[in-house]
């Protein structure tokens, strides 16, 4: 551990720094390479603090660790000198996962020895600021100068944009003088509205950053092995390139408007898009689900206007669930775990001393987890893999004896993010729109399916976090359709086309109704 402190410490981070990188198994072990492998290139001692930050920005954000070594490499040989240059060396790499690596078209995409002097970046202002020169001389102070900046710097892309920053409030300063005591008043926001936009437009933000079918490789934190694009292959053999979303409920309570900001979008970006969504339950924990909140699911997506494409349920893959688990533990990716359940908590639990088991073993434990021969608790299923929040080997099947509603006692153990994954690629489904309470997301793993995923943020109304409210006591209180706190966001309580409204503010647009 010294050993590892004092490496870190040697390219300029501070030691508590350090000591915080070490905690964290899988940047550790990058850092580590990526300065390991710079120093076989300048020597132990020819790593500077700003190749240092570098590098360690590079394994922080690198998703692929084969290009870690190619990466160090152009930083330490100043090839990558920037932040800016970085940035679009790791979007260089993850758009190109296929060898070798084109070495010109590189350096070309990351602007290696590209120099803007000072001059180029007062011509190039200066252009722009005459281009917008009557808009700015009519609003003055409130021009849009975000606009100003985003033309200077796609016209300058490797300048520092500090010093861009700089130029720009220098010559409108020029232009226009010092601010007037009217140029500090408020401007006051003009009316939106959707009407005559794309359905794309409506949706616009995050829908607009989305890959193209068959580019899922492109999508941030994806994992891409040596399979990934015969699958991707396949995966648009199968779909022709068509767009497919979901809408995965739990089917253990009311929506709340958390939900229809994921039904609206769901269901909104296939239809942008020509493509098809499934209303998908999730259907893996039998003890809080009942048959009302499946319908009433089903009624609360059409309520707002919208038809499934099908619906599917996660327990219809329960058998190829069990059969792709028993394939990880046969391939050495899963093992029978026999942790506590308190032990498991938290993100810092203690390593399973069952993890190196044989497979074989863990085969014949597993076969008796799913014929009921353990006591509920007594034993789990774990896959060998670190969660993107750092947890490592999370649980994959554990026992709970409560019959499923739809395969009655024939499956004793599902748990969450194998059955969420399965059932998406059993429809063949691109784009994953989850909602933000499901912040613990596996790394892709493709013996489950090939898919992204982006994580929305939090509604709050009235400093409540919509995807906390929990329906239990919801239910039983009952004031009306079954939902309790009409101030809880429940969706019964709410009617559709104020509702789709109120999304609009949130940048989930709706553009027609019915």
């Amino acid at each position: 551990m010294a050993d590892t402190l004092t490496l870190f410490t040697s390219i300029g981070l501070s030691e508590q720094k350090a000591k915080e990188t070490m905690k964290n198994e899988a940047l550790s072990s990058a850092l580590k390479e990526a300065i390991i492998q710079a120093q076989r290139v300048r020597g132990a001692s020819g790593v500077d603090k700003a190749a240092g930050t570098l590098l360690y920005s590079m394994a922080s954000r690198l998703k692929d660790p084969k290009r870690l070594a190619f990466l160090s490499d152009s930083i330490v040989l100043c090839k990558i000198c920037t932040e800016l240059q970085l940035a679009a060396a790791l979007e260089f790499v993850k758009s190109h996962p296929e060898d070798p690596i084109d070495q010109k078209a590189f350096e070309r995409a990351c602007g290696v020895g590209v120099v803007v002097t000072p001059e180029q970046i007062e011509e190039a202002v200066e252009s722009i600021i005459k281009k917008h020169k009557d808009q700015l001389l009519k609003e003055r102070y409130h021009f849009n100068m975000g606009l100003l900046m985003g033309e200077a710097r796609s016209a300058l892309k490797w300048a520092d944009g500090k010093v861009v920053k700089n130029e720009v409030d220098l010559q409108v300063l020029h232009l226009l003088g010092p601010k007037t005591e009217a140029d500090l008043e408020k401007k006051l926001k003009e009316g939106v509205s959707g009407e005559g936009k794309s359905l794309m437009e409506q949706l616009r933000g995050e829908a607009l950053k989305f890959h193209k079918p068959g580019e899922n490789y492109k999508t941030e934190g994806y994992v891409v092995t040596p399979n990934t694009m015969d699958l991707l292959k396949k995966h648009m053999e199968i779909t022709g390139g068509q767009i497919r979303t979901r809408f995965p409920p739990e089917p253990n309570g009311i929506l709340h408007i958390g939900h229809a900001k994921a039904i609206n979008f769901n269901f909104g970006y296939a239809k942008a898009n020509n493509g098809i969504c499934f209303l998908r339950y999730d259907d893996t924990n039998p003890e809080k689900e009942e048959e009302k909140y499946f319908t009433a699911i089903r009624d609360m997506v059409e309520w707002l206007g919208y038809k499934p494409h099908a619906v599917t349920h996660a327990s219809d893959n329960f058998q190829q669930l069990y059969d792709l688990a028993v394939d990880l533990v046969r391939r050495g990716h899963a093992y029978v775990c026999h942790q506590k359940g308190e032990e498991l908590k938290g993100h810092n639990s203690p390593p399973s001393p069952w993890r190196d088991r044989p497979a074989e073993e863990s085969l014949v434990l597993f076969e008796r987890m799913k014929k009921g021969l353990f006591a509920e608790g007594e034993a789990t299923l774990r896959m060998k893999t670190v969660m993107e929040d750092g947890k490592l080997d999370p649980v994959a099947y554990r026992i709970k004896y409560t019959p499923h509603h739809r395969t009655g006692d024939q499956w004793y153990e599902a748990a969450f993010d194998p059955g969420a994954a399965c059932g998406t690629e059993a429809c063949w489904v691109r784009h994953l729109l989850p909602e933000g309470h499901q912040g613990e997301a596996p790394r892709n793993h493709e013996v489950w399916c090939v898919f992204s995923v982006l994580f929305f943020s939090y509604i709050s109304i009235s400093s409540c976090k919509s995807s906390s409210i929990q329906p239990d006591h919801k239910v039983k209180m009952a004031l009306m359709y079954d939902v309790s706190d009409p101030f809880g966001g429940c969706l019964p309580v709410l009617v559709p086309l104020t509702l789709l409204c109120f999304l609009r503010t949130l940048g989930v647009k709706w553009w027609s109704w019915r």
